[in-house]
């Protein structure tokens, strides 16, 4: 073959390729952000054929940018769902001006008992990056981060009823379901400060949504850790016996991953941003105890991207509805 023919057809070969990497990252863009879904998974099993289950609504790294309607308007809608509770895992801003909005499409899920962590984005404004740096570990803090407005959305949350469990816990009585709550700060940019689990009495203006709907408390309480993202030490903190209280969590629930974003088919992520094994970059999977027991994990891929990467690819934004036998 003649050197020009063999360049040529390379250049053929180079052409084609870019093309369909363009309509990949076209697809990702214009379709992969806005193939809402919901995804519903069990935990546990019923001890009695009548025993009422808790259904939680996992949301997770919303990223909102004013003008985002089709968004908005899917995330109003999950309160059809009729969800016993709702844990939010952070993430919810990616632009100074989204919080209004966001709390508009939260709006109808603020009438139902919630808790919320923050994410490092719900702090800080996401700059423009390379976005193969996503590729080549987990991302790092700006130098000179801008700040969002975090503060004034944690207070609408706040008083709507929503409880912000950075470095805290939490007790409360849901649908008849008593619940210990112990929440993080983002373990993404070293915030995290695990506090233990709560002490064994309901905690003075604790939420009581079982004594508000009629429903008497029943069976063993439910631990539940809570952390925007999934990594490794922060899990640990959750899974094994507390010092004081020697109690762990029943359920840990995460976000950040985005589900690893842009994903081979199959949903396979090739990236998880922490230290997280890729093959639980989403749903449902479990963190081993130091004695050998496992407890399921739950991580979200999340709703929104950054809005510096808007793109996802085999990997739909979700919520997710998870009925909880405990």
């Amino acid at each position: 073959m003649r050197a020009s023919a063999l360049f040529t057809g390379l250049g053929a070969c180079a052409g084609a390729g870019a093309l369909l990497g363009g309509a990949i990252l076209v697809y990702g863009n214009r379709v992969g952000l806005t193939r809402f879904t919901t995804r519903e998974v069990q935990i546990g099993r019923p001890r009695t054929p009548d025993q009422r289950p808790l259904r939680i609504l996992h949301i997770s790294d919303i990223h909102y940018v004013p003008g985002q309607r089709k968004k908005a308007e899917w995330i109003r809608r999950l309160a059809e769902l009729e969800p016993d509770l709702v844990i939010n895992t952070g993430d919810n801003l990616s632009d100074h001006q989204a919080g209004p909005e966001v709390l508009r499409a939260l709006d109808p899920l603020l009438d139902l008992p919630g808790v919320f962590v923050p994410g490092s984005n719900d702090y800080y404004a996401p700059k423009r990056k390379n976005p193969a740096r996503y590729l080549l570990g987990p991302s790092q803090l700006d130098e000179d981060p801008v700040e969002l407005p975090w503060r004034e959305l944690f207070d609408q949350l706040g008083e709507r009823g929503w409880v912000n469990l950075a470095n805290r816990t939490h007790v409360a009585e849901v649908a008849g379901h008593r619940l210990e709550f112990s929440g993080v700060d983002d373990p993404h940019i070293d915030l995290d400060e695990f506090r233990g689990w709560p002490a064994d009495e309901l905690g003075a203006g604790a939420p009581d949504a079982g004594e508000a709907s009629g429903a008497e408390p029943h069976g063993p309480t439910l631990r539940i850790g809570v952390a925007h993202a999934p990594v490794s030490s922060a899990l640990q903190s959750f899974a094994q016996p507390d010092q004081a209280s020697g109690k762990r969590a029943d359920l840990v629930l995460c976000g950040h991953t985005h589900g690893g974003q842009i994903c081979l088919p199959g949903e396979h992520a090739l990236v998880t941003n922490c230290d997280l094994p890729r093959r639980q970059a989403k749903g449902l999977s479990t963190v081993r105890t130091p004695d050998g027991d496992a407890v399921p994990l739950h991580v979200s891929a999340g709703i929104g991207t950054s809005a510096k990467a808007q793109v996802r690819l085999n990997c739909p934004p979700e919520s997710t509805l998870l009925t909880v036998y405990h």
